[in-house]
């Protein structure tokens, strides 16, 4: 236990990588929507003026990608040809294949489903937030979504779509204590001055939102180097999964490498991700630990995991060894299992696609329904 700094960050649903995780997950529910056995692997790239969705599926429905692509963005804001990039003008191309019948084969396997590729997942959860989830990545996930929120209400109307915030809290003995430093760094309307924007994103937003975990000594950096005009894709090439640090735990425990959008629960990347929060969550909420990470792997194929590690980092009430038979015994581990208890073969993923995948209530993995009964059992 000793004091230290910890930061993490977030992005807005206009920038570049979350447009992208977006029409992917878009596209994925319109499949599972109409096909809820649908197997899919769907990936997205935007730059200037140009959509490009590419991909494996295997369904019995049909996706429009252009209609859905051009959706999304028209949501995010971009309407305007100003702005680089508009959902009426950009280009949309597609290459899709057919998923390869060896993976089929090796995934559906009678009743029980095999893991639909190999992997490593993690799932995180502490008491830092009434979310279990860590303080940084919270707050900045609070702050893109109001950035978001401002724009299209117009309270704040010379906002742009694409965005980021970063947070940098001050641990004492191993408790967050207060935020050192506040990243905003916004897209923005060119008449409006830096002195302006910096005055109202403080007021409007972080004076409102963090409350009292700021103080005199926080230091505060607006689009640090300096105009941000141009943004989204005109600005950035944008490319799905390449924001998984942001859709999971700000960095504050590590990242098996698979990302989440445009895939179905067979891959574990996703799913068993899910698992992991679920399963760290939960021998949390029960009292079982205060902090709890959860290591799953997989193997193509396979049900079963090949792997369980859980580490309470020196805060459970039981032995390693009784946490690791206890999570066998209570928790859904195999895909088929886990795609069950969550009821991933609903179109319910494209919410996740923006402000990360994890401390939303909304989400079936968030629930703690097993922590009064963990908190039960004996030593």
């Amino acid at each position: 236990m000793f004091d230290f700094l910890f930061t993490s960050e977030s992005v807005t649903e206009g920038h570049p990588d979350k447009i992208c995780d977006q029409i992917s997950d878009s596209i994925l529910d319109d499949l599972i929507h109409q096909d809820p056995y649908c197997k899919v692997a769907v990936e997205c790239a935007v730059k200037t003026g140009i959509v490009f969705v590419f991909g494996e599926i295997n369904t019995n429905g049909y996706s429009n990608v252009s209609k859905i692509a051009r959706s999304v963005i028209k949501k995010i804001g971009f309407k305007k040809a100003k702005f680089g990039f508009d959902y009426q003008t950009c280009g949309v191309i597609s290459s899709i294949s057919q998923q390869s019948n060896e993976i089929e084969k090796s995934v559906e396997k009678g009743k029980e489903l095999g893991a639909g590729d190999q992997g490593l997942m993690f799932g995180y959860a502490c008491k830092e937030t009434k979310e279990l989830m860590p303080l940084p990545i919270m707050l900045a996930h609070k702050i893109t979504k109001k950035l978001s929120t401002k724009r299209k209400t117009k309270e704040m109307p010379f906002l742009r779509p694409d965005g980021k915030s970063q947070i940098t809290v001050e641990y004492q003995k191993g408790l967050p204590k207060r935020i050192h430093t506040i990243v905003v760094s916004t897209q923005h309307d060119e008449k409006i001055s830096q002195k302006e924007l910096k005055k109202e994103i403080w007021q409007k937003i972080i004076q409102k939102e963090m409350g009292e975990l700021i103080d005199q000594k926080t230091i505060f950096h607006c689009n640090p180097s300096g105009s941000f005009t141009i943004g989204g894709p005109l600005a950035d090439a944008g490319l799905t999964g390449r924001k998984i640090i942001v859709d999971t735990y700000g960095g504050s425990c590590p990242h098996g490498g698979g990302c989440f959008s445009g895939k179905d629960a067979t891959k574990v990347d996703r799913s068993g991700a899910y698992a992991a929060r679920y399963i760290a969550k939960n021998l949390v909420a029960s009292g079982l630990a205060q902090k709890c990470q959860v290591q799953l792997a997989y193997a193509i194929g396979l049900s079963k995991p090949v792997s369980i590690l859980i580490d309470t980092f020196d805060t459970g009430l039981l032995s390693a060894k009784k946490i690791n038979e206890i999570v066998r015994e209570f928790f859904p581990l195999s895909p088929q299992q886990i795609i069950e208890k969550f009821g991933l073969r609903k179109p319910i993923f494209s919410p996740t696609a923006s402000y990360g995948h994890f401390g939303r209530e909304e989400f079936p993995w968030e629930k703690t329904d097993l922590a009064v009964t963990l908190s039960k059992i004996k030593k």
